[in-house]
């Protein structure tokens, strides 16, 4: 994935890393990292979005953070990680001097787009029992994932769904949150007069939208993430898609797309809303639990863009393939991740 040069005025940015560091290997402990460095099993995973090098020496790389459960790290700070290096000549990877590298790890949720998709089931059985709860639910969401002044880079977009083969846009994706508020205040219970439910459709169809928003950023070489959280209070109905193309599709979506599930009421699915909220989910059993419900996931969901960090120091190698290895530490939780750079062309004035 492409960065984003302005940001950083970066020139002469050559491809001269090769990544390791964004698979599941890592965060299940061996993904290459030394035993030397005595680290404990990981609890803690770092995924790598994107990584460069700059001329006269800076290495840059751009993760996110998560813990065991999918649940985004956010706002960890440098005191949290510790950065290593080896090249060649090294037997254990070496510790980083921040005085002598110019390095520092910064959070960075401003330098990326996040978009949220609100998916929402308004079959018959929505409208007639919990209407109400869940517009007061729906908004108090986008209070908290929304920022009060609008800004580029938090966008969301509401969708709903009955047993329609088609996913419904109610708002779309705008840095507005009143005008998403107004929206779902809008929604009345002559919306839909079907009892239905297609459930995997809108998995299947919000994904895509997800998806085609990452590419959209990217080809405006823009860094993105995607948030689809969806709300139901029953089952597949409608069978128009088999569940097993839902959770396929959900597990095999690109890894910038973060998936919640919020269900209400005794005739869900826990186990299969578990699946698709393969990031988190939450359950009222009641519409007096819903707004709770929908706050637990906000918290999770606007967490996601605070768990992006963009490391950058500069590296006194002058030659050669080196690893970089990149430890979080979280009370007793850590994580690391390895990836290398070519330091070749490398040479002092960095800072």
């Amino acid at each position: 994935m492409k960065f984003i040069k302005t940001i950083f005025s970066l020139v002469c940015i050559a491809s001269l890393f090769m990544a390791c560091g964004s698979s599941d290997d890592d965060f299940n402990g061996d993904g290459g990292i030394p035993d030397c460095l005595g680290f404990e099993k990981a609890t803690l995973k770092i995924t790598i979005q994107d990584e460069f090098t700059t001329l006269p020496g800076k290495v840059s790389v751009f993760f996110k953070v998560n813990d065991t459960k999918g649940n985004a790290v956010p706002n960890l700070q440098a005191s949290n990680f510790n950065i290593f290096e080896q090249g060649s000549n090294d037997n254990c990877p070496r510790s980083i001097s921040p005085s002598e590298a110019f390095s520092r790890i910064s959070p960075n949720e401003q330098i990326f787009n996040t978009n949220t998709l609100l998916v929402l089931d308004l079959s018959n059985s929505v409208l007639s029992s919990s209407l109400e709860e869940l517009k007061t639910a729906s908004t108090s969401f986008i209070d908290q994932v929304m920022p009060t002044t609008p800004s580029e880079q938090y966008k969301m977009a509401i969708y709903w769904f009955d047993g329609e083969e088609e996913l419904h846009e109610l708002n779309p994706l705008t840095t507005n949150k009143e005008e998403l508020k107004m929206a779902i205040e809008g929604v009345t219970d002559s919306i839909s007069s079907d009892a239905s439910t297609n459930l995997y459709g809108a998995v299947v169809q919000s994904t895509k939208i997800a998806d085609d928003i990452l590419k959209e950023n990217e080809a405006n070489d823009i860094l993105a993430a995607s948030s689809v959280v969806i709300f139901t209070d029953g089952t597949d109905q409608a069978a128009r898609v088999p569940e097993s193309t839902a959770l396929n599709t959900v597990e095999n979506a690109d890894e910038n797309i973060s998936f919640f599930t919020i269900g209400l009421g005794n005739e869900i699915d826990n186990v299969v809303l578990e699946k698709i909220g393969k990031t988190g989910s939450a359950f009222a059993n009641n519409k007096e639990e819903l707004e709770d419900t929908f706050e637990e996931i906000s918290e999770n969901v606007a967490g996601q863009a605070k768990s992006y960090y963009l490391f950058e120091y500069c590296s006194p190698k002058r030659s050669g393939i080196n690893d970089l290895i990149i430890q979080a530490v979280q009370g007793e939780k850590q994580g690391s991740v390895k990836t290398q750079f070519d330091a070749t062309g490398f040479t002092g004035g960095c800072k």
